[in-house]
């Protein structure tokens, strides 16, 4: 075992420092030392980068409640040597910026550093050597109040289309209101909060959809996020017979009867919906004052309200017979 491990060994140093290989050797040393002078000539040029720092907010007083993201972004272009922006871009020195609320706080609800004032920070974790050269966007600004809030109600917002044939019966939500913490003027204004743009098509089945809210610059919401079912039913056209004709206007003492005294009402509306319909779910009217104004043989009937989820809804008639009764 040893005598062949000899041999082995042997070879080795034979193809190793054969002359063919000691040029491959030689030329793979100089390649690297080559390389190397390379890449310290490359990291001592000057380069510029932009770098996205994320800007906090801290020592916020316990009575006040920032309304604007806790965490905002400032975009800064630094011009260095490599070197130094390879550290920049791979250690922790531009992680993040704190800014004292109390510093920046103008106690009317906003607070503002400008473009200067955020240098001066950035400039606190950079090398001597480095400058900032640009930054975006000019100026940071958060909005606080001190407890102010409102509960308003959620709607969404976007496209959504089911499959043809098919309609949104009824639309969840979860929850369906949520409380907003902004200024009295900003809470004043706002009475509904929408979702971010939903975009769902062709679909037949239940839709339930995960969804942020949208942003309302200087608003904090609770939650930021809900859930909305969008309830979906086959389309159908149906009637209904037996919707009972009432009289408005009537002076007192007297009375209107129509003949018939009831109508039948088409429409459109999704088969769950229709199997709960009574006829007296439907609205329809014969006005005394129009009977009164424009005296004829006949009486004009209106179909004054439908349930929800009622599309196209139609008298099967528009114009009854009728008699005006006094009443002793």
């Amino acid at each position: 075992m040893t005598e062949y491990l000899k041999k082995i060994g042997n070879l080795c140093s034979k193809l190793l420092f054969s002359k063919a290989n000691k040029e491959l050797l030689l030329f793979i040393f100089f390649l690297a030392l080559s390389g190397v002078f390379w890449l310290q000539t490359t990291l001592n040029e000057v380069y510029e980068r932009e770098f996205a720092i994320p800007v906090s907010v801290v020592g916020i007083p316990r009575n006040a409640v920032l309304t604007s993201d806790e965490t905002d972004t400032v975009r800064v272009t630094i011009r260095d040597k490599g070197i130094t922006l390879l550290t920049y871009m791979y250690g922790d020195i531009l992680r993040k910026v704190n800014v004292n609320f109390k510093n920046y706080s103008h106690g009317n609800g906003t607070g503002v550093i400008t473009q200067q004032e955020m240098q001066k920070l950035i400039y606190q974790q950079l090398a001597n050597g480095s400058r900032i050269t640009s930054m975006k966007p000019e100026k940071l600004e958060f909005y606080y109040n001190y407890g102010d809030k409102k509960t308003v109600p959620v709607r969404w917002s976007g496209r959504v289309i089911p499959e043809e044939l098919y309609f949104i019966s009824r639309v969840a939500y979860s929850p369906d209101s949520i409380t907003i913490y902004a200024s009295p003027e900003k809470l004043d204004s706002i009475n509904v909060v929408y979702t971010e743009q939903l975009n769902y098509a062709n679909f037949r089945d239940t839709l339930r959809a995960n969804c942020r809210l949208a942003k309302i610059r200087g608003v904090k919401m609770t939650p930021e996020h809900v859930k909305v079912t969008f309830c979906t039913d086959v389309l159908t056209e149906e009637s209904i017979e037996g919707v009972p004709i009432k009289a408005i206007n009537l002076p007192a003492g007297k009375s209107l009867r129509t003949f018939p005294s009831r109508v039948n009402v088409t429409f459109v509306t999704g088969v769950s919906v229709y199997r709960n319909l009574k006829p007296t779910d439907f609205t329809v009217v014969a006005d005394f004052n129009e009977i009164k104004d424009h005296p004829q043989e006949k009486c004009h009937i209106y179909l004054k309200s439908v349930p929800r989820g009622i599309s196209r809804a139609r008298l099967e008639t528009s114009m009854v017979d009728y008699l005006i009764e006094s009443e002793e």
